[in-house]
């Protein structure tokens, strides 16, 4: 097969072109560098089907293939799908830990301890108005003093309680707005399906769209901060994406193919990791940390109360249900501080019953339970901030090992244009080359036979 005078010019000009779409995408890479969740590409490149010719010398007959130059045959998106799901599933325990975190420290705060309006320096102003009471058993500012002291702890323990209530509802109130209709969930999950739809019309066109790809990864990405996300790679370039219970593995799906799937987490209690897992872990009623607190708080309480109504031998605190959210100085005292005993005798110097109480200071029950209690608040939140912490190493040192693949380096990308565009210049010298060549060819050779 004959070689046409200008074939040396379209080989030249394939590999303009190619160096030119290299340059294209480097600099698309450069632009996105900031992007969140951008992998950075390259042109994929082969040489051309070559020209079979037939080479003679006159004696001898064999054939040859003359490379014909280089073809763009794609653009690849650089990205490791086994880093990928490291990194979520890292990403899910941080956020777990972090739900946790946040949630527990809205209870420990809470609690203003220690502080001079904590319940446990109240309750130690009781045991001194008490002590001043035995000690001026008929002295009427005594009696009122004990009686507005004793207010201020039941004060104090209201506000406890209603703070660790407005807690617990707070974390209620996040899961709702991550898991409910018109949630976040609910918004990934539709533009998961648009994508999915979108992307597979392109490839079954045979032309990938990798930046739909990424934007669609970084929404799963999303998922993963609100609970453990599972994804099955489907024909086509369209996937299904589910939630994972993580105590029996039972999924969840949230897009299935081009379709959003989410109706909302499961009833009753399922263990999904993530944002989720640790508002349901801390908020939920029955069963979350925050209600073992309430717990807690009502049974030191009633143990108060009961102590203290004891000794008196009436009700100097009434009680109802919950302890915490009803307990208060009887009314009949409240009206009449004067009414208060201090002892059992008729004398007036009789205050048995006001030291007797006074005594219960540093009871196990009471004040030893409430600082238990305490302890066990603080150790919570420090255990819960003490996983966060290992939890973003992990996460941090997965996502740079990712970053490693996928991200832009700059310094990389500089070497690239450098590189292609010495790459064009030869290219175009070559062109210009065989330009000149076929000028002398055509325009200085003369008419032959003249």
């Amino acid at each position: 097969m004959p070689v046409s005078s200008f074939f040396g010019m379209q080989t030249s000009l394939k590999g303009l072109l190619a160096h030119q779409r290299m340059l294209d995408t480097t600099g698309h890479n450069i632009a996105n560098a900031s992007t969140q969740g951008y992998s950075r590409q390259e042109a994929m490149l082969q040489a051309s089907p070559a020209l079979r010719l037939t080479l003679s010398n006159g004696i001898n007959t064999t054939g040859a293939q003359l490379g014909s130059g280089v073809d763009v045959t794609g653009f690849r998106r650089v990205r490791d799908q086994f880093l990928d799901s490291q990194y979520r599933a890292q990403n899910t325990n941080l956020n777990e830990w972090s739900a946790k975190a946040e949630a527990l420290d809205s209870a420990e705060l809470s609690l203003a301890e220690p502080g001079e309006n904590g319940i446990n320096a109240q309750l130690a102003k009781v045991w001194n108005a008490w002590s001043d009471f035995s000690k001026h058993p008929t002295t009427p500012s005594a009696k009122q003093a004990l009686v507005q002291t004793s207010q201020g702890l039941t004060d104090s323990i209201h506000s406890v309680r209603s703070q660790m209530v407005a807690a617990q509802e707070m974390a209620q109130g996040q899961y709702q707005d991550i898991v409910g209709e018109g949630g976040q969930v609910d918004k990934i999950a539709t533009e998961i399906a648009d994508l999915n739809k979108t992307i597979a019309q392109f490839m079954s066109i045979g032309e990938p769209p990798n930046d739909l790809m990424d934007r669609r990864d970084v929404l799963v990405d999303q998922l993963s901060n609100y609970g453990q996300v599972s994804v099955e790679a489907l024909e086509g370039g369209s996937m299904n994406v589910s939630f994972v219970d993580r105590t029996n593995g039972t999924a969840y799906p949230i897009v299935t193919d081009q379709t959003a799937t989410w109706d909302g987490p499961p009833i009753g209690d399922w263990n999904p990791g993530g944002e989720m897992g640790g508002l349901l872990a801390v908020g939920k009623s029955p069963g979350g940390t925050i209600d073992g607190y309430l717990a807690q708080i009502d049974t030191i309480t009633q143990s108060l109360a009961s102590a203290v109504n004891g000794i008196y031998g009436g009700e100097f605190f009434t009680v109802g249900t919950p302890a915490g959210a009803t307990i208060k100085v009887a009314d009949a005292i409240v009206a009449d501080p004067n009414s208060v005993i201090a002892g059992s005798g008729t004398g007036a110097s009789s205050n048995d019953i006001a030291l007797q109480i006074s005594q219960l200071r540093g009871n196990a029950s009471i004040d030893g339970a409430y600082k238990s209690f305490v302890a066990k608040v603080g150790g919570d939140l420090s255990e819960a901030q003490r996983l966060q912490g290992n939890a973003q190493i992990l996460t941090d040192s997965v996502e740079n090992r990712r970053q490693s693949v996928q991200g832009v380096s700059m310094d990389e990308e500089m070497s690239n244009l450098v590189r292609f565009q010495r790459a064009y210049q030869a290219s175009a010298r070559a062109m210009s080359t065989m330009d000149e060549m076929l000028d002398v060819l055509i325009n200085r050779t003369g008419k032959v036979g003249l």
